[in-house]
């Protein structure tokens, strides 16, 4: 194969691209992060350059999100330098290699400093060993939070994501989804998120991909409900979901024993109704039903006990042709009887 010769024929209003970033960094980055970074170089000597994370994104018709998982991976890579203003918010960026993040406010780098925050308690607890790197991934998490919930983080909710780190051991990644899943379904509250947490540790969810299955078992039962319960345009209500929590985990039955159930509901009460469904899926389970068979044979077993019992029937006496058979029969004397009447005469 023939070797390529170039030729430069540009003039002047370029952007420099090093060497080294094309050498070592270029190959091993997502396409779109590469973007990012020489949208930033392009920007790097502009003047009057003025950028927010939104133009970003709008040149690049991406998401902020996408902007944001750009600037962390080339801050961790050591090429971007992220500056925060005093209320940990995003202020500056600063291209160039061996580059580390500026410390966000005392407030917070005392915490990252002197360790974790127990979620239960307002007392500082110290965390033996913790190393620098610890601390960098904790302030990536600190922006990437306040980039999607939209505002500064309060105290209370660093100590949230120390928890999830420290005491949780979930991973920064896992972390980062938790974030946006929850801001993705309508819910900032970091005590939402918590909960949320909570409950993939008790599933041993660790890694984001288990996350991501979880979540989209849940995405798929939930609305599957409130599809065959006639239910559209809204995400189910907090009572609602503990019920389905209850039939799928509590209960062990599968999506399509629970739809079954709620079939039955609308055509015995002509609405939606969580708590008949419940009652039937409850009597499904004191008779062990597992499967649609297993349904099937639970309906016969019902039938067959309302079933009204056959009554043996009860044999009579004969009865004789002659309607007077209770009065005894007489015997007349013909002759003597037109005897008397001739004497009568």
């Amino acid at each position: 194969m023939k070797t390529l010769t170039l030729r430069n024929r540009i003039e002047g209003n370029s952007t420099i691209v090093d060497n080294d970033f094309i050498d070592h960094y270029m190959a091993k980055a997502n396409g779109e992060y590469v973007k990012v970074y020489l949208l930033l170089l392009r920007h790097l000597n502009a003047q009057d350059s003025s950028l927010s994370i939104s133009n970003l994104a709008d040149c690049l018709e991406c998401t902020e999100k996408d902007i944001l998982r750009a600037l962390k991976h080339w801050s961790k890579a050591g090429l971007l330098k992220i500056d925060y203003d005093e209320s940990g918010s995003i202020c500056g960026l600063a291209i160039g290699k061996g580059l580390s993040d500026t410390k966000m406010p005392e407030e917070t780098a005392g915490i990252l400093e002197g360790g974790a925050y127990s979620s239960t308690k307002n007392k500082k607890q110290t965390v033996p060993g913790m190393v620098s790197e610890n601390q960098d991934k904790l302030r990536q998490l600190y922006f990437i939070a306040e980039q999607y919930m939209g505002k500064p983080l309060s105290i209370s909710d660093i100590q949230k994501i120390n928890y999830f780190f420290d005491t949780l051991h979930f991973s920064t990644d896992l972390i980062e989804y938790l974030i946006e899943y929850c801001v993705e379904n309508g819910h900032k509250s970091m005590h939402y998120m918590e909960s949320v947490a909570l409950a993939w540790a008790d599933e041993k969810i660790t890694t984001v991909a288990k996350a991501k299955e979880s979540t989209s078992l849940y995405h798929k039962n939930c609305f599957a409900v409130l599809k065959a319960f006639g239910i559209s345009g809204r995400n189910p209500a907090p009572v609602e979901v503990n019920y389905i929590k209850k039939w799928t985990d509590e209960y062990g039955f599968t999506l399509d024993v629970i739809l079954e159930a709620c079939n039955r509901t609308i055509a015995n009460t002509s609405k939606p109704d969580f708590k008949y469904a419940d009652s039937i899926l409850t009597n499904w389970l004191s008779k062990d039903v597992r499967s649609l068979s297993d349904i099937t044979r639970a309906d016969l077993a019902y039938r067959q006990e309302k079933a009204p019992k056959k009554r043996t029937p009860v044999r009579t006496a004969s009865v004789s042709g002659n309607r007077f058979h209770n009065f005894e029969g007489r015997s007349y004397d013909i002759g003597s009887l037109e005897q008397q009447l001739l004497n009568t005469h």
